[in-house]
């Protein structure tokens, strides 16, 4: 399959999933370069547990390493805690990860543990999934807040 027959079956997926309220996907947008940088979404929703998982993200190569994520990440926690009222949120990556796995824990991601021979990797073979989560009572505790300052110090420093 090409990168595009990919693309195409990865943006299919995401919009049926959408419509049967299995997943919210959206489109990341820089409004600084006024480009679109990527995408993510909310998925396994379980509004009766009040859990969700946020991920699925990626940014094309000029967005990777910038204020985007950031940016993003605490717009996507405030709408999930502050609106939806979710007392969870988890994250999940290819244990092998190290971008991903930093980026997680810079916006006030706790470890929770390795998740072995969890998911097929394209290359063959079975990959482990790291889980890490932000639960409400941290969001409020203090991870909001310091997500906002390196936010805010990283648009002073320019």
């Amino acid at each position: 399959m090409t990168a595009v027959e990919n693309l195409k079956n990865y943006i299919e997926q995401a919009i049926e999933n959408r419509k049967q309220g299995k997943e919210y996907p959206f489109i990341v947008f820089d409004k600084k370069k006024k480009e679109y940088a990527g995408c993510t979404r909310f998925y396994d929703i379980q509004l009766a547990y009040q859990y969700l998982q946020l991920g699925y993200t990626w940014y094309g190569k000029g967005f990777q390493g910038t204020y985007v994520n950031k940016n993003c990440k605490l717009l996507l926690l405030e709408f999930a805690f502050e609106k939806l009222g979710m007392e969870r949120v988890e994250f999940r990556a290819d244990n092998r990860n190290e971008r991903s796995k930093l980026a997680m824990q810079s916006i006030g991601c706790v470890v929770e543990g390795v998740l072995r021979n969890h998911l097929p990797k394209i290359e063959g073979g079975r990959r482990a999934s790291i889980v890490l989560s932000i639960l409400k009572e941290e969001w409020f505790g203090g991870v909001k807040q310091n997500l906002t300052n390196k936010i805010n110090e990283n648009d002073m420093s320019r």
